[in-house]
């Protein structure tokens, strides 16, 4: 557990279980409508716990000193074949409304990045639509934006 003081949220940033779902359902189902999905919260609540059950993802949840959910990553593992090392695929960032520039989103994706150095990871990976403001806050960061390769996708 990771404990962040920003100037607005005490807060705590948590690897989430399945002890978590109540906190991140709403969460994640606010993510999907970010993203115009309609609201489904027993989807998002079956889509997660199959997640926790299966151990095919890492959760992380931001939760205020208040008990409430703030916001959470969602990191897939995946492997580098040139590199032969494991990497992650920082696939879910989503901050509720009222919490966002407040320091939340950092504080998730410096957890992510600390998971990923213990792991003894290659790093991490993200993918975001073009006019998504949180880029900001991945340059800030340090991210740098791939332009050396070309990302295609085929969907059944």
């Amino acid at each position: 557990m990771i404990q962040y003081n920003t100037y607005l949220y005490r807060m705590k940033v948590v690897k989430a279980s399945e002890a978590h779902l109540e906190l991140l359902v709403p969460l994640f189902n606010g993510y999907r409508m970010f993203y115009k999905r309609a609201s489904n919260p027993e989807a998002a609540r079956k889509f997660l716990s199959e997640r926790f059950k299966k151990n095919d993802s890492m959760i992380f949840l931001a939760i205020a000193s208040n008990g409430n959910g703030l916001g959470f990553t969602q990191l897939y593992p995946s492997f580098s074949s040139v590199a032969m090392q494991r990497t992650y695929i920082l696939n879910d960032l989503y901050v509720a409304s009222e919490a966002r520039k407040k320091g939340v989103g950092e504080a998730l994706m410096e957890a992510a990045k600390e998971f990923a150095i213990a792991q003894g990871s290659r790093g991490l990976t993200l993918e975001t639509d073009a006019d998504n403001p949180a880029q900001k806050l991945y340059q800030r960061l340090g991210w740098k934006k791939d332009t050396t390769v070309n990302h295609y996708t085929w969907e059944a």
